[in-house]
This record gives structure tokens, C-alpha cells and sequence, in this order.
């Protein structure tokens, strides 16, 4: 269970003392959006003290991505746009992190919880994998090419859009990537698809049904909700961070709009003081502000 989250600035959250287990060092966390039944959860860190853990392996899926500072992850040095992944019981080597630090992390499937260990648990899949990348080295590769959207069971793709594959889970379909729009990328109708998706604001601007995201913007939605009619900030695109939890497959909807039906009984025209229903509307925070058409959906 993790709410419909559709938009939130991180600016606006608290902070929480950080979930992390056998670590030295001081960090916080606010959160994008948690699942309270599996602990499964999105996350903007920042560590206010040097800080480091030794090896061990998740109970969950975990994923971190570097905003700014530095995070050496067994021999390998990542600064900003760094990226590493570990999928569950897959060992995960000796960490440190500097002061100041942040970074997004992402668990899957489970809560916080680390054991440690030197060597991979038993259940472990044969393709399963540590990954680490540097982002900022690889190159952007047209949608049409190196995307996992299958357009071929629905929608062709808008020319414009460019990704960076971060990790593909081979059995689930499971993926984070990086994506950019360039400016003034435009996409009219609604789509609506068979898997889980979010994205977090990490460059440009972007507008669309929801409202308009800029950096530090983000948000989590269940399959199957309706959302679309994109356009990019004219000037500087929109780059994101954007994951789901299987291939995409979109669905689209020309003239999309959902209304509210109902006999009013003791409310409406002749009842003063009154005020019709709202529609039901996913997680915004303050700096959002309200959706201007909540049945534009």
C-alpha cells in the first residue's frame, strides 16, 4: 500500500532521522512517499556527518542515486549523477559518505534493514547483480532505440525524448532510468498503463495535468491512473528520474475527463451554506498549490 503521490515538492517536507542499520554517521531523510505495510519507500537523504557502514545485504531493493557530494562504494568513487543498485541479499560492499551529501534512495519490496555479511544470500538469482555507474559519463540514447516502453503494444513515441538506462530487472521489468525531454517536447493525450511509475525533477521544468514540476518535484503513481498532456519548459527541457515496476506500455485517451454524478438531497441550489463534493485527488504539498482541474483525468 503506498498512497497516489501527484505532486510534491521535497522542499516542503519534514525531516526524519535517517533508516539506516550498522552505519557511523549522522543523515536524515524526507520522504517522497512510503509504503507502511512493507517499508518499501522513496526517499531524499542528506548526511550531516561524514558516514560509512560496512558490507553486508538489504532486505529490500535499493537503489541510490547521487544529487551532490561523494559516495565511495567499495573501490569506486561517485560524485554527482553516481548511481548504484543492489537487488535483495546481493552483497553490498563497504560504504562512506561525506558531509553534505545528497542523494535520492530508492527500497523495493522491503523496509530498512541490513544484515551483515560477506558473501550473497542462497536466493539470490544468477543475474541479479550490484551495479554501479557513473550517469554523467554514459551517453543519452534516443527513446526509439534503447527504451524498454513497448511501443509496439501501444503509443509511438513523440521524437524528442532521450534516456540513460540505469538497471532492468531481466525477470520483472523492473527499471530506473534516466530520461530528458528536449525543449518544448510536446505529447497531447492522456495515457494511462499496466505499471506503477515515478519520477523526480532533477533539471528544466515540465507541465502537465497534474500541474507543473520543476527541480525537486516529484511524484508516485499506481498503475492504471490517467495522467498526460506534456510539455516541456520551452527553454531548458526536463531531465528526470523516473522508475516503474515493469516494461511501460502506454494507453492513450483523446478528450479525457471524469465527472461526478449524484442526486444532491440537502445540499446545492436552495441549501445556503453549502458546498458540492470534491474529487478525489492524490498527495499534494503546500508549494504545489491546488489542481486546477481535477477532472482532467
Amino acid at each position: 500500500m503506498r498512497p497516489h503521490v501527484e505532486l510534491i515538492d521535497d522542499r516542503d517536507l519534514i525531516d526524519h532521522f535517517a533508516e539506516f542499520e550498522h552505519a557511523t554517521g549522522n543523515a536524515t531523510q524526507r520522504h517522497l512517499s512510503y509504503d507502511e505495510e512493507d517499508g518499501s519507500a522513496s526517499l531524499k537523504v542528506r548526511f550531516d556527518t561524514d558516514w560509512s557502514r560496512p558490507a553486508g545485504v538489504h532486505h529490500a531493493e535499493t537503489e541510490w542515486y547521487v544529487l551532490s557530494g561523494q559516495v565511495t562504494i567499495g573501490d569506486t568513487v561517485l560524485g554527482a549523477e553516481g548511481f548504484w543498485m543492489a537487488p535483495t541479499g546481493v552483497l553490498t560492499p563497504p560504504i562512506s559518505v561525506t558531509a553534505g551529501t545528497e542523494i535520492l534512495l530508492f527500497r523495493e519490496y522491503g523496509d530498512w534493514h541490513f544484515d551483515l555479511a560477506d558473501s550473497d544470500r542462497e536466493f539470490v538469482r544468477p543475474d541479479q547483480k550490484l551495479v554501479i555507474l557513473n550517469s554523467a559519463d554514459m551517453p543519452w540514447i534516443d527513446v526509439k532505440d534503447g527504451s524498454p516502453m513497448r511501443f509496439d503494444l501501444g503509443g509511438t513515441p513523440v521524437p524528442g525524448l532521450y534516456i540513460k538506462m540505469l538497471h532492468r530487472d531481466e525477470q520483472t521489468g523492473f527499471y530506473s532510468r534516466l530520461i530528458k525531454a528536449k525543449p518544448g517536447w510536446r505529447e497531447a493525450p492522456l495515457a494511462h498503463h499496466p505499471c506503477s511509475e515515478e519520477a523526480y525533477c532533477l533539471d528544466g521544468g515540465f507541465d502537465y495535468n497534474f500541474g507543473k514540476m520543476w527541480p525537486g518535484t516529484y511524484f508516485w503513481r499506481p498503475a492504471l491512473i490517467r495522467h498526460g498532456d506534456f510539455t516541456a519548459d520551452a527553454d531548458q527541457g526536463c531531465t528526470w528520474l523516473v522508475r516503474s515496476d515493469s516494461d511501460l506500455v502506454d494507453w492513450y485517451t483523446d478528450d479525457a475527463t471524469v465527472t461526478m454524478s449524484g442526486t444532491p438531497t440537502n445540499w446545492g441550489p436552495g441549501y445556503e451554506q453549502t458546498l458540492a463534493p470534491r474529487f478525489i485527488e492524490p498527495v499534494r504539498s503546500r508549494s504545489i498549490g491546488s489542481w486546477p482541474d481535477p477532472t482532467h483525468q
